[in-house]
This record gives structure tokens, C-alpha cells and sequence, in this order.
């Protein structure tokens, strides 16, 4: 059997080549999954991904499934618990972050807007496709999330980690050229 031409950092760790394959660049378009990767993605933020995708369970666990409800209520005792957590990235800013941002996405969809919507007006709702051969750092358009969810109290929104969610949320497809993923997603 042939082996599969994927996008070179998805390496040969069965955990990355296996989020690479079913994960990487599938368009997201359910707001809860949409606001947990871009919280996860600031938790990389000094990291390698590889790093919170073996916490992962872990943050799920932790973080009540992601539900910004529930994270919108943590308080002191819970960070207290979250830094006490070696199952996780135990960085206080990180944390407070984390709620805070789950805090943002209830006042966004209390005031009647959507997340999902937010996250893809940035693109009129379609794919952006790289080359397939130089994949930048950031982008315009990068920056442009970054400060608008910036102005919005959102923190570990650099365009750095917004350019990845990005990549991992499906806004932009990053698939190498010859990666058999590329013309699927």
C-alpha cells in the first residue's frame, strides 16, 4: 500500500497525522467547536500544537466541554483547580483568558450574534485556498481578525494563533499541494 502525501508537519506522530487527516482545514461551522479551537490555540501560544493536542481530553475535561456557559461562571476556586491540573496547560493567563473568552461569546450570542457567523464574515462565508506551497506565519487578513477580536477583550489572539485557527477551522485551506487532503476539505 502506497503511503498518503500529507503536509509535512503532520510528521509521523500517529496523534498529528491523525488530526492532520480528519481535523486540519475541515470548515467549522458549529459556533461552540469554533470559539473551543480558538481557545485551544491560545493555549499553544510558546507551544508546539503537538502539546495541547495530547492535553486535549484533558482541556475538555477541565473545561466542561468547552461550554462558554459553564466556563463563563468559573471563578477563583475553579482557576485554583485549573492550576492545579497537570493534565492541562497550567498557565493562570491562559486560564483567565479561556473565561474571559467564554464570557465574550455569551455577550455575543445574548446581543444576537453568532459566532459562527462572525467567525466566517471575515470571508463573505467561503474557503480561502493558499498556494499549497508557502504557507505564511500570518496574513492580512490575520491581522484583521486578530484586532477586531482584540477589540472585543479576546486575549492569545495574536495573528499568529488567528492564522492558524484559521488553518485549523477550515476559513483557510493551508493542504500542501501534493497532500491528499488539499482537494478534500
Amino acid at each position: 500500500m502506497a503511503e498518503l502525501s500529507r503536509c509535512a508537519w503532520a510528521g509521523t506522530d500517529p496523534q498529528m497525522q491523525a488530526y492532520h487527516d480528519e481535523e486540519w482545514g475541515v470548515p467549522e461551522r458549529d459556533p461552540r467547536a469554533l470559539w473551543e479551537k480558538l481557545m485551544l490555540d491560545g493555549f499553544q501560544a510558546g507551544l508546539a500544537w503537538i502539546t495541547v493536542l495530547r492535553k486535549r481530553d484533558a482541556f475538555r475535561a477541565a473545561f466542561k466541554g468547552f461550554d462558554p456557559d459553564k466556563v463563563a461562571k468559573f471563578e477563583e476556586r475553579d482557576i485554583q483547580r485549573l492550576l492545579g491540573d497537570a493534565g492541562i496547560i497550567r498557565s493562570r493567563a491562559k486560564i483567565e483568558s479561556t473565561i474571559t473568552g467564554a464570557k465574550i461569546f455569551c455577550e455575543m450570542r445574548d446581543s444576537g450574534e453568532d459566532f459562527t457567523d462572525f467567525c466566517w464574515s471575515f470571508t463573505d462565508g467561503k474557503i480561502l485556498r493558499g498556494d499549497g506551497v508557502t504557507i505564511p506565519a500570518k496574513t492580512d487578513l490575520s491581522e484583521q481578525v486578530s484586532k477586531e477580536l482584540k477589540s472585543r477583550s479576546f486575549k492569545f489572539v495574536g495573528p499568529t494563533i488567528v492564522y492558524a485557527w484559521m488553518q485549523a477551522v477550515g476559513i483557510v485551506n493551508d493542504h500542501a499541494v501534493d497532500c491528499f487532503r488539499r482537494d478534500q476539505v
